[in-house]
């Protein structure tokens, strides 16, 4: 499997060889601007070979297989609802996936109501606002409001 290793804000990436834990730093500027995946095979001094992904995002996002449900927010209250999974989390956003593809127009506010698969099956509600529509899939980043969640944040770490 694939190593992840995020590109920092200077443009540059720290590979680790799976096999010793030698470090290496190192300018990955010329990927910056391609807009795919990106993998790149590795060697380390001590001969071991490995790949590792180039993840551009500033905070990790976590895979998920959650189901849950939105509310659309409208002006004058709740307008829409429906079933949703959560594809993936991150401690600024989610993806979800609808069950009934809908087209909403982006800034358009929902609230998120799901239970993380953690041990404790902590609840959650956030609201957020949509950034892109894919098909059935919808990115969307937590409104500013909401407070930050400890459990999310321990969710995301184990």
């Amino acid at each position: 499997m694939d190593q992840i290793v995020f590109i920092s804000s200077n443009n540059t990436a720290t590979f680790r060889c799976p096999h010793c834990g030698q470090a290496k730093t190192t300018d990955v500027s010329q990927y910056t601007a391609i807009n795919k995946k990106i993998t790149v095979n590795c060697t380390c001094a001590c001969g071991q070979h490995f790949r590792c992904q180039l993840e551009k995002r500033k905070q990790y996002r976590k895979g998920a297989d959650i189901a849950g449900k939105f509310t659309l927010l409208g002006e004058k209250g709740p307008e829409d609802t429906g079933l949703v999974k959560v594809v993936d989390i991150s401690t600024t956003g989610l993806k979800l996936k609808m069950t009934v593809p809908r087209n909403f127009p982006v800034g358009t506010k929902l609230l998120i109501e799901f239970r993380l698969d953690d041990r404790k099956r902590t609840p959650m509600e956030k609201r957020v606002i949509v950034r892109n529509v894919s098909g059935p899939y919808v990115g969307a980043s937590f409104h500013p409001n909401e407070p930050d969640d400890p459990a999310l944040g321990f969710y995301l770490m184990r």
